[in-house]
């Protein structure tokens, strides 16, 4: 399925990855969940870019950077500490959804550019999370379709009548799920829940000893808004929730998430 970047092409290590910029100022770095991509944040992006130079990146296996291999959080991140060294930046305030807040703590880890942290909607690890049954086995089935279908000028036409309207175009979440590499279901299902088990984000949080601000959804569907601000906390995160939102607060409330993602970039 073609995919349209709406940003530059950088080569990493032989890969094209997509990165694209806007604004200027103390920098941003957004970093999607699984089956995303940069456009995940276009909401967002338009509320802090006139005060921050917003970078946003396609993780390998998803929207337009290629790749199909290196898809866990550890290889993830040295891509983009790659492409933040190809920048030139500095002092990042690095903001990770979901995955995408593996991402973000794995940087921090290994890259000197990574300053303060921001995790969204992602519980320290999996030990009360509310998947489906056999989500490792069904999602796989599902992304199968979706790359079938996502291209179908019916699907198109019956997208008018989608009660979500957090994208700017509305198949943006059925073309981003049809693109991302098949394998990323059982490194997000399977290997995930492993390596969470034997180290929880909370933990990772706790070594790392950087300022870190954790926003949750009130009605996160995945996982427990109390259990995962209590274990955050405990741990000196300073987390905020943000009311009448699920698991992807930015979509839903974008202009109080760019509100508190400033106020947290200036203290």
């Amino acid at each position: 399925m073609p995919r349209d970047p709406i940003g530059d092409l950088l080569d990493v290590n032989g890969v094209a990855v997509h990165v694209r910029e806007d604004g200027a100022g103390p920098p941003i770095l957004l970093l999607h969940g699984y089956c995303g991509s940069v456009h995940w944040f276009d909401g967002l992006t338009r509320e802090l870019s006139e005060e921050h130079h917003v970078i946003r990146v396609d993780l390998l296996g998803h929207g337009c950077t290629g790749g199909s291999s290196g898809l866990d959080a550890a290889s993830q991140a040295r891509m983009v500490a790659a492409v933040l060294d190809a920048l030139g930046v500095e002092d990042v305030l690095v903001a990770g959804h979901s995955f995408g807040a593996d991402v973000a703590l794995a940087l921090a880890a290994i890259s000197p550019r990574a300053g303060s942290l921001v995790l969204i909607g992602q519980a320290p690890d999996y030990s009360y999370a509310s998947f489906s049954p056999g989500s490792s086995v069904v999602l796989p089935m599902i992304g199968a379709l979706v790359r079938l279908v996502a291209h179908r000028r019916w699907i198109r036409f019956a997208s008018r009548f989608r009660r979500v309207r957090w994208f700017d175009d509305p198949l943006q979440d059925l073309t981003d799920h049809a693109v991302t590499a098949p394998a990323m279901a059982r490194v997000v299902l399977v290997e995930r829940a492993r390596l969470l088990a034997a180290r929880p984000l909370d933990a990772q949080v706790a070594a790392l000893a950087s300022p870190c601000l954790v926003i949750l959804g009130r009605r996160d569907r995945f996982y427990d808004c109390e259990k995962t601000s209590a274990r955050y906390s405990a741990v000196g995160a300073r987390v905020e929730v943000v009311e009448d939102a699920g698991h992807s607060p930015f979509l839903e409330q974008p202009i109080e998430v760019a509100r508190l993602l400033r106020e947290f970039s200036g203290s």
